[in-house]
């Protein structure tokens, strides 16, 4: 989270701050890309793409404290992933040749990167795991740091439904996370 100076990065990325957008970006876009692994594999870096599209687009007119931009931005995220599901049960969509992947930039700490990825991405998979509405809250609960109301509020169930599913959730990801301890320690 930013903190203090959330008022002032937001007002200057609002008036097309290059920097004081970024610092809104390095902030949120590590755990919106891996809300959106998780909630629509395959689809996140898109999805992400085109939810900073639309932040981009309404950051003017936004207004809240840090909390809120970050229940603004992940309710973007959502409406997005809800509204490429629905795209995609009506068409297919059409897969991308290798080639055209060729050209594309890596990224500027590749060493790095790979140890983020290796550790979020055994992460994700495990809440992955998890039935979609429990993976879902659990995601903006720990990933995206969001509070039952906000978390409720992006959902549209009631805050007491929001607590069970996080509750049943984190239970069930114990188990799995002690069953993988004894079966490593059998072996």
């Amino acid at each position: 989270m930013i903190g203090p100076s959330f008022e002032a990065v937001l007002a200057a990325a609002a008036g097309g701050d290059d920097a004081a957008f970024r610092i809104l970006w390095r902030d949120l876009h590590p755990a919106l890309l891996r809300y959106l692994h998780a909630f629509a594999p395959g689809a996140a870096d898109d999805l992400a793409s085109e939810t900073w599209l639309r932040v981009v687009r309404g950051l003017d007119q936004f207004s809240g404290d840090e909390r809120a931009f970050r229940a603004w931005v992940f309710t973007i995220a959502r409406n997005r992933a809800v509204d490429r599901w629905r795209r995609r049960t009506r068409r297919r969509d059409d897969p991308v040749p290798l080639e055209a992947l060729v050209d594309l930039p890596g990224p500027d700490d590749p060493a790095g990167a790979a140890l983020d990825a290796i550790s979020s991405r055994a992460a994700v998979a495990l809440i992955a795991t998890l039935p979609p509405d429990q993976a879902e809250v659990v995601l903006l609960r720990v990933v995206a740091g969001l509070e039952v109301a906000e978390v409720a509020a992006i959902t549209g169930k009631r805050p007491g439904n929001v607590r069970v599913l996080a509750h049943r959730a984190l239970r069930r990801l114990a188990e799995r996370l002690a069953e993988g301890v004894r079966v490593r320690g059998a072996v």
